[in-house]
């Protein structure tokens, strides 16, 4: 019975002393804190790891998380300047820096943050319009934030971010929005057409001048070059009647022509003479026929000499009367008045083809036209000779 008793007695006071130990050892996680109260009242506060408190004495509250929270609000109806109703969505990241402010100052934490941000948020949305709360998002979080870490810095709460998730106007105020982008989208498309086709037309223009400009500036060159190609075609042209000219006098000067030749020259020229374009009027003179003469007179004495001559009787004839010279017409190469040679011998001509001196002239010529029959001068000597500027 003693050894029973005994037994039991053991093994009580090892339950009891197991019980004291496991009531007087407190393990705190990382990241949370314990509040220790002694007979009611706070205590101590017991951070991470391993503790040791009194036990049937202190009492340990529940743990209180350390970390950054994430609270998210449900849509709070807010009025702004202008009297339009919108709805916010606001996300609130606050962490708890005194255990002993979070749990004794304030009953509910998260409701007494969740009241006091929707207060703040009307406060502050309440001073701007619907365009200003639209736009101004930073401001609203900035102004959210100060106010909320002012009014928990005592409750040991330090309120890091507020964001707002969404601002939702009234279906007719979308509409209207929507209206409104639609149309300054609609006007900025039309200025930035417009802008497009004014560059269009200005670049348009430019190329249009620019190539003006460079056809003109082309045609200009290309005309230069034509008149100065032209020129030098011209220079070799009058180089080469010039030389042509220069050889010709060259041979007529070396062959030692005579009187008759150059009568018979100008008798292949009157032809030339007449087709001229500035000739509308030439006469022909009346000594004409006296040249033809000469020059049958020539080769029929030319013939003469080389045939062997044969004597015929003559026979005496009577004279007979010499009949009338014609009168050649005027012969008239254009318009103009018509003029007749003048009436008898030109005792020039006659004493040109005859080996004389004297000067050629022309019949009478009306309004300037006609002039000195070319090749005329002095019989005595060839005209080649007499010309200075044909030596």
């Amino acid at each position: 019975m003693t050894t029973l008793v005994a037994t039991i007695l053991l093994i009580v006071l090892v339950a009891l002393i197991a019980l004291v130990i496991w009531r007087s050892v407190r393990i705190i996680p990382q990241a949370t804190a314990g509040i220790v109260e002694r007979f009611g009242r706070y205590h101590r506060t017991l951070n991470a790891g391993l503790n040791m408190v009194t036990p049937f004495v202190d009492r340990l509250r529940p743990l209180i998380d350390l970390r950054e929270q994430v609270v998210t609000f449900p849509p709070q109806p807010v009025i702004t300047r202008d009297n339009l109703v919108v709805g916010i969505d606001t996300v609130i990241y606050f962490q708890v820096t005194d255990p002993k402010a979070a749990t004794y100052e304030v009953a509910n934490r998260d409701a007494a943050v969740e009241q006091l941000t929707v207060t703040t948020l009307r406060n502050v949305v309440g001073g701007m319009d619907l365009e200003t709360a639209l736009t101004s998002r930073d401001q609203i979080n900035t102004e959210l934030r100060k106010e909320l870490d002012e009014a928990t810095g005592k409750w040991g709460i330090r309120v890091g971010r507020v964001e707002l998730k969404a601002i939702e106007p009234p279906s007719s105020i979308q509409d209207s929005m929507e209206k409104q982008m639609r149309a300054d989208r609609d006007k900025r498309a039309a200025i930035l057409s417009a802008e497009g086709n004014k560059q269009s037309a200005i670049l348009n223009a430019e190329g249009e001048r620019q190539a003006a400009v460079l056809k003109a500036r082309g045609e200009s060159e290309a005309a230069v070059l034509r008149a100065e190609a032209e020129a030098k075609a011209q220079a070799a042209r009058a180089r080469g009647q010039a030389e042509a000219i220069t050889t010709v006098f060259r041979a007529i000067h070396e062959g030692n022509p005579d009187q008759r030749l150059l009568a018979y020259q100008y008798m292949q020229m009157l032809p030339q003479i007449a087709q001229g374009d500035a000739n509308k009027v030439w006469i022909v003179p009346s000594e004409i026929g006296k040249a033809l003469e000469g020059i049958g007179g020539l080769v029929s004495s030319i013939g003469g000499q080389s045939a062997t001559p044969t004597q015929v009787p003559q026979v005496p004839q009577p004279p007979q009367p010499r009949p009338p010279e014609p009168v050649p017409p005027a012969v008239s190469s254009g318009p103009g008045p018509q003029f007749e040679a003048p009436l008898g011998r030109h005792a020039g001509l006659e004493g040109w083809l005859t080996g004389g001196g004297g000067p050629v002239h022309d019949g009478t010529v009306g309004d300037g036209e006609g002039g000195p029959v070319p090749g005329t001068g002095h019989a005595g000597s060839s005209p080649f000779n007499d010309d200075p500027s044909l030596v």
